[in-house]
């Protein structure tokens, strides 16, 4: 565990393209239809935060190249 990932929730368009490519970190609010971390991973209970496990660090970081509104950051 280590890097941090923040979802911009207000940016986010719930695609879906981030729970396509990573569905063991992302996953859709049933409220409100945008994207967020599953509780496993969420820090503090937020859920546009989360600390990512290394062995889906690169497949996030995919995920947030891959985001069509760039909503998604990650930082190690």
């Amino acid at each position: 565990m280590g890097a941090k990932v923040r979802i911009d929730r207000e940016a986010c368009i719930g695609c879906g393209a981030c729970i396509a490519l990573v569905p063991d970190f992302f996953e859709l609010n049933s409220d409100d239809g945008k994207a967020q971390v599953i509780e496993k991973y969420r820090m503090g209970g937020d859920p546009a935060s989360g600390e990512a496990p290394d062995k889906l660090l690169n497949d996030i970081k995919s995920a947030a190249e891959g985001c069509p509104v760039g909503a998604i950051k990650v930082e190690e």
